[in-house]
């Protein structure tokens, strides 16, 4: 879950928000691709 963002950034894109827990008990967090447009990834697994 954590590589998405990581993978973005290396590869010319940036987090916008790193991943963490939630107030609902998911996990998320948001990056921006190299063209600009905004991604993002969310988990429920406990």
């Amino acid at each position: 879950m954590d590589e998405a963002p990581r993978n973005a950034a290396a590869a010319g894109g940036s987090v916008v928000r790193a991943a963490a827990p939630a107030p609902w008990g998911g996990y998320f967090g948001y990056f921006s691709d190299p063209d600009g447009h905004l991604w993002q990834v969310t988990t429920y697994a406990s």
